[in-house]
């Protein structure tokens, strides 16, 4: 294997990877990518068994073909401090040789028939859903995955396709986000992607993609990038059930004040509590440390009673910073009851903290 490739298009390439390798262990052979050169194209893989990467590429000069392996963090160092030219790489005796001008650098290769086998599309169900839609909704959601939750279903986001709608739902358990696309077929189904797969999904695709699932993998697929990611098997909260069937009090609120009111008292403390005045809204800090914060702006709420909520603050915020209006609805019933954040198809219900 012998080819000559720019620097921008493999270091690009080795980027996208990283996330997919095994990184504490180098023995492993998921801490390798898997390169592969035949005829006209560049063939990379990178896996760590929950999640895999595969690219091709024609934009480089091959003068033998080949298949190898090598550490993707080691290749990848190598590879960012050269300078911005071609760079040469070559496979003789079982080492990855790299080199550009005066500069040369060798890097051991696993065997190749070793390297993970990727999921076929074959015999799985298709879902139909383009790429922006699948994005957007992947990107609202993602703040509210739980991060470490023994209920590993929580560890992610499901997707539940109905035959009207599809849903994208994700909890922490003291908030559900979840957005509402309009759907057109008979099919029916629900699977949990992972968070980790759902990060790396918003940073590979934004064209045409095809969607591709069994009962243990999802598959994407875009003229560029094949992804792969094994779902969760569980059963993911009947969510629906948690949206309050019916609001009190609706406010249509410009975001920019409520973002800016609200960092003013994150100065001092994450919770809050927000005062519904019927000409104002009053923010003010919730701390045990002798140290406050407050603020308020003028907003003619037309409510006839003093209404009064205590949150999270990054529950508003991961809402707010998210959507791509400038103003939003939010429903509230009591104060210790879930209110609801609305934007077009998207909602978040949040707990509010008992005072």
């Amino acid at each position: 294997m012998k080819i000559i490739i720019s620097k921008s298009i493999i270091e690009n390439i080795l980027i996208q990877a990283s996330p997919f390798l095994e990184k504490k262990d180098t023995s492993q052979i998921t801490s390798h990518i898997y390169i592969n050169v035949n005829n006209s194209t560049l063939t990379i893989k990178a896996t760590d068994y929950e999640i895999g990467y595969f690219v091709k590429t024609d934009n480089l000069k091959i003068l033998n073909n080949g298949t190898t392996t090598a550490n993707g963090k080691k290749l990848l160092d190598i590879i960012r401090i050269l300078k911005d030219d071609d760079i040469n790489i070559e496979l003789k005796n079982n080492m990855l040789l790299i080199s550009q001008s005066h500069s040369n650098f060798k890097l051991p290769s696993f065997s190749h028939d070793e390297f993970p086998q990727f999921p076929s599309i074959e015999g799985k169900d298709k879902i139909s859903i383009d790429s922006l839609s699948l994005i957007e909704s992947l990107k609202k959601i993602t703040p509210a995955i739980d991060l470490n939750n023994p209920k590993y279903e929580l560890n992610g986001a499901v997707i539940d396709i109905r035959k009207n709608s599809i849903n994208f739902a994700s909890t922490d358990t003291r908030r559900l986000a979840i957005v509402n696309l309009q759907n057109e077929g008979s099919t029916e189904l629900s699977i949990i992607i992972p968070r980790k797969a759902i990060i790396e999904i918003q940073k590979l695709f934004f064209d045409t993609i095809e969607l591709y699932y069994d009962e243990t993998h999802l598959i994407i697929i875009s003229q560029q990038y094949t992804f792969f990611t094994k779902l969760i098997n569980g059963n993911f909260p009947e969510y629906l059930r948690i949206i309050p069937k019916e609001i009190s009090n609706t406010l249509i609120i410009p975001k920019k004040i409520m973002i800016d009111s609200i960092k003013q008292i994150t100065t001092i403390s994450t919770d809050l509590k927000i005062t519904f005045n019927m000409q104002n809204i009053i923010f003010e800090s919730l701390s045990d440390d002798n140290i406050e914060a407050k603020t308020e702006i003028e907003f003619d709420t037309k409510f006839d009673q003093i209404f009064v909520m205590a949150v999270n603050s990054k529950y508003i915020l991961d809402f707010l910073n998210v959507i791509n209006t400038d103003q939003f609805t939010i429903g509230l019933n009591e104060g210790n009851l879930p209110f609801v954040l609305s934007d077009e198809n998207f909602k978040t219900v949040v707990m509010p903290i008992v005072i």
